[in-house]
């Protein structure tokens, strides 16, 4: 049966979704369309039972454009697409994170979301319809979903919000806010802002939570209308006498453990040797109980034998201990308040070869950052359905196992660290100078050598330490915090700051970035239902205090910008030249800009307007070339002294030199030297040498027309002697 649905979202935004026309033989399929951009999204669960001792949801979320959506050909030698580009991995990214938490506890079977983008119009991005598109094949699917989720991107044109603006709408917008959520609460929200207030934040989610009830609502009518009924799924039920016997075994334990501040490593090991004792001293009472460990026939016995179990639970009990500390007595693990944020050390400039570098560490989260200044061929080409563009500031964030005390494999980039790297990139890019201003193509690096909670938040403080270590005019310096919440029906608690246990623990990872005047950036993850308005007002005014506090201490280790570019840094200097000179300059096959850059080091740009761009290390390169460059251009004139290359030798003639591009002239014999007669002026010269030659002469060819150029040493040689200023000398060709 084919449904078919359409919502007018206003300012027309209208979108449809349908099911049951493609992609039967999957459990859920549906496709999503906005003007003439289109989604398909697959789901498919498996219908084997996990493994018993599986403990996690392996839930694999994929997004995928094809370049045939657009009726493009993808880039590159191969002409199929292959692995998936940044933008995709990020558009999966938005999807996973709003849907993972809404999969019922301990649904634990194999599930497969697959989007695909099958038209593109590339105005209407898909990515938000994508998130749309994946909820609804599941709604109408039999896989337990007990609430639908919508997904909307909003934008403000002139102070009037905007539901899912276009390409060329967001270009005018102040903002651009992925959300996510069910009807009743969000729980995703990924976006870039050009220093907005919190309040305004908070009024563009609600006015984004209005259209997703609505999505919400009309894929509750298909799933009503689909009719098929979700598979049965009850979690497991632990027996009571296993929960109270781990209870009496380390509660009291955790406790005490809980309330003792200690470093991240000193805490992991108490709670590993706690975790240790008890699963054994749990094993070998039910084992004594039982009569021994075969208890198959008994599925509550069993449960009581199995250690996974026993770990989950004591997991569970750890969770309350912490929540209960947070919540009861405004305590944290490592004995800070609510709402302070750890101790801040930044030590800049410590990478000597780097063009700007700075050491953030705030508690046990650590940051090395450095940037790269370049030129604009730099500048990473971007592909995608919607733009094609080069991309000059870049954020590129590493995340080795050894931050975290952890071996493990190095390979390609993952997912989370294209995604943090993404989030503190938009962070900073807010304040990054333009093109105009500032004519380098930027590259910054994170390194995360330490973890213990939100080093996405220390890499964009990093990276603004970094680029104002390195001279680069920033309008504003941004700095970044994670803030947590711990929420027990209408008791709660924001915490400042979050560490990796408490975001482990907790509910919610909100990370907010922003300058003195507004935020910049945020992501945040809900792990419950029903986050109301109120506890988000709070969360972002305490993290605008603690952000303040964060630039403050960024402020006392550098207030500005350096005014001088670090020392290995390029040197950008930029001239005008006539378009129609613009050949001369690259010369045939790339001869003569090849030349220059070879004989000075330099790299050159040209522009088709005829602007040219030279980068240099060192000022003498960069002299050299702009010297090049001048002389190139230069026309003959009679008095002035050039440097010029012998290119043919007339032993009783004289010999013929390029004193400037594509232009000879000739020193007569008589005219090579003004202390002794040439008899013979090979004795004297040689192809290839480097001469000095004053310009004498200029006359036309009667019989040929040409024009005719006399050189000489000896004029060189004369206004030497006498100490004769030599006019506009040129000293490279």
């Amino acid at each position: 049966m084919i449904i078919n649905k359409t919502i007018d979202l206003g300012k027309g935004k209208i979108i449809s979704i349908e099911t049951g026309k493609m992609a039967k033989q999957a459990d859920g399929a549906a496709v999503v369309r906005l003007g003439d951009t289109m989604v398909i999204a697959t789901v498919v669960s498996s219908k084997t039972p996990p493994p018993p001792n599986q403990d996690f949801f392996p839930l694999q979320v994929e997004y995928r454009e094809k370049y045939s959506a657009a009726g493009k050909f993808p880039g590159g030698f191969f002409k199929r697409e292959g692995r998936p580009s940044e933008k995709e991995i990020l558009s999966a990214r938005l999807i996973d994170r709003a849907l993972r938490p809404l999969f019922p506890d301990g649904y634990y079977h194999e599930t497969q979301v697959i989007v695909s983008v099958i038209s593109s119009d590339q105005q209407n991005d898909a990515d938000v319809l994508g998130g749309l598109a994946a909820s609804a094949a599941i709604m109408v699917s039999d896989i337990p979903f007990p609430n639908a989720m919508s997904e909307v991107r909003v934008g403000r044109i002139h102070g009037e919000f905007i539901v899912n603006p276009d390409i060329n709408e967001l270009q005018r917008s102040d903002l651009d806010i992925c959300i996510g959520g069910t009807a009743d609460t969000i729980c995703m929200l990924e976006g870039e802002m050009k220093e907005i207030s919190e309040a305004e934040m908070l009024d563009a989610i609600k006015f984004g939570h209005d259209a997703i009830r609505r999505l919400c609502a009309v894929q509750d009518e298909m799933a009503a209308e689909a009719g098929k009924s979700k598979r049965a799924f009850a979690p497991a039920s632990i027996p009571p006498e296993l929960t109270e016997k781990v209870r009496e075994l380390c509660q009291q334990r955790l406790k005490e453990l809980a309330y003792t501040p200690l470093a991240k490593e000193a805490r992991a090991a108490g709670t590993a040797a706690i975790y240790k004792e008890t699963l054994q001293a749990t094993l070998d009472h039910f084992s004594a109980l039982y009569g021994g460990t075969d208890v198959s026939g008994d599925p509550a016995r069993a449960m009581c034998l199995n250690g996974h179990v026993i770990e989950e639970e004591i997991h569970s009990i750890e969770k309350k201990v912490m929540r209960h500390m947070i919540l009861d007595d405004g305590k944290r693990l490592d004995g800070r308040t609510l709402e302070q944020v750890r101790p801040i050390s930044i030590e800049l400039g410590i990478i000597p070869r780097a063009h700007g570098s700075a050491l953030f560490t705030r508690g046990e989260t650590q940051a090395l950052v450095t940037i790269t200044l370049g030129t604009k061929k730099d500048a990473q080409s971007v592909d995608t359905l919607t733009d094609s563009a080069d991309k000059r500031f870049m954020l590129h964030y590493n995340f080795p196992p050894f931050s975290v005390g952890e071996t493990g494999r190095v390979g390609g980039t993952g997912r989370r660290e294209i995604g943090h790297g993404n989030l503190a990139e938009r962070a900073i890019k807010m304040v990054a100078p333009t093109e105009q201003e500032f004519p380098y193509t930027i590259r910054i690096v994170s390194d995360i050598l330490e973890s213990n909670g939100s080093s996405s938040m220390a890499s964009v403080c990093g990276g603004t330490l970094a680029l104002m270590d390195g001279g680069v005019p920033i309008r504003k310096p941004v700095s970044g915090i994670a803030m947590g919440l711990i929420k027990e029906g209408s008791n709660y608690a924001v915490l400042s700051d979050i560490l990796g246990n408490e975001d482990h623990l907790g509910d919610m990872d909100f990370k907010v970035s922003g300058t003195k005047d507004g935020i910049t950036a945020c992501q945040m993850d809900i792990k419950i239902d029903g986050l109301d308005y109120h506890i988000l007002e709070n969360a972002l005014e305490q993290a605008r205090k603690g952000r303040l506090h964060i630039l403050e201490k960024m402020q006392e280790a550098i207030p500005a910008s350096r005014e001088e570019l670090a020392a290995y840094a390029p040197r950008l200097t930029t001239i005008q030249i006539p378009v129609d000179a613009i050949g001369l300059i690259i010369g045939k096959g790339g001869e003569t800009i090849r030349s220059i850059t070879e004989e000075t080091g330099a790299e050159i740009n040209i522009e088709d307007d005829g602007t040219v761009t030279i980068a240099c290390s060192n000022v003498e390169g960069t002299h050299a070339a702009l010297s090049t460059i001048k002389t190139l251009l230069a026309k003959p004139e009679v008095g002035t002294t050039y440097l010029g290359k012998v290119r043919d030798i007339r032993d009783e003639l004289g010999a013929f030199v390029e004193f400037l591009p594509k232009t000879d002239g000739l020193v007569h014999i008589s005219e090579i030297s003004a202390t002794e007669r040439v008899a013979k002026v090979s004795d004297h010269l040689k192809i290839g040498d480097r001469i000095k030659v004053k310009l004498v002469d200029v006359r036309k060819d009667p019989r040929t027309g040409k024009t005719r150029f006399a050189l000489s040493m000896k004029a060189v040689e004369i206004d030497a002697a006498n100490g004769v200023p030599q006019e506009n000398k040129q000293e490279k060709q």
